[in-house]
C-alpha cells in the first residue's frame, strides 16, 4: 500500500490526550483549593474509568469541609476521595484488566492512592505534577509522596511525568447552534 502522508502532523500524543482527560475530569470537582483527575487506561490505549477527588457519594458537597487547615474533623482531609481512588472505585468491569494499565493524573498519588493504584495491578503512573504547595506557597515534595515512590520502586511501578509536546494544550467547548 503506499504512503499518502496528509494527515495532520499537530495532533495529541496518546500521553497528552489522556492526561487532557484526566484534567477535563478534574473540573469537576468541588474542592476550591485542589481539583485533581484521573484516567485509567489499558495497555492497549483504551480508557478503563475516570475520576476526581471529591465527598463520598451521599455526602453532601455544601456539607463538606473543604478547609484545608484546622483540626482534622474540620478539614478535607478526613473526608476526601483522591481522584485516584475513584477511578478504582468508578470501574464497573473486570479488575483484571488493570493489570499492566497506566494511570494519568494532575498530581503525583499520595501514599494512600498509591496503595490502591499497586494493589489493583495498575504498572505506569503518568503524572503531570509532582511537588505542591505548602500553606506559604513553597513548592516541596511532601513526605507522602516520597513514600509513593519507595513503594511504587519496590513493587516495580514505574512512574514518570508527562511528556507535552504543545504546553498550551487547551480545552474549548462551544455549542454549535
Amino acid at each position: 500500500m503506499k504512503k499518502i502522508n496528509k494527515q495532520r502532523k499537530d495532533y495529541l500524543s496518546w500521553d497528552e490526550y489522556f492526561m487532557a482527560i484526566a484534567k477535563l475530569s478534574s473540573m469537576r470537582s468541588k474542592d476550591p483549593s485542589t481539583q485533581v483527575g484521573a484516567c485509567i487506561v489499558s495497555s492497549d490505549n483504551r480508557i478503563l474509568s475516570i475520576g476526581y477527588n471529591g465527598a463520598p457519594n451521599g455526602f453532601h458537597d455544601e456539607c463538606f469541609p473543604w478547609e484545608r487547615n484546622g483540626d482534622m474533623l474540620n478539614t478535607k482531609y478526613a473526608f476526601v476521595c483522591h481522584g485516584e481512588m475513584n477511578a478504582i472505585l468508578n470501574y464497573r468491569g473486570s479488575r483484571k484488566e488493570f493489570e499492566g494499565a497506566k494511570i494519568y493524573v494532575d498530581l503525583f498519588p499520595c501514599h494512600e492512592c498509591a496503595k490502591l493504584i499497586i494493589q489493583s495491578g495498575i504498572k505506569e503512573v503518568i503524572y503531570l505534577n509532582d511537588l505542591f504547595k505548602d500553606k506559604d506557597g513553597n513548592l516541596l515534595e511532601t513526605d507522602s509522596v516520597k513514600a509513593s515512590k519507595l513503594m511504587f520502586n519496590e513493587c516495580g511501578v514505574k512512574y514518570y511525568p508527562v511528556n507535552i509536546k504543545n504546553e498550551e494544550i487547551l480545552v474549548e467547548l462551544k455549542k454549535v447552534n
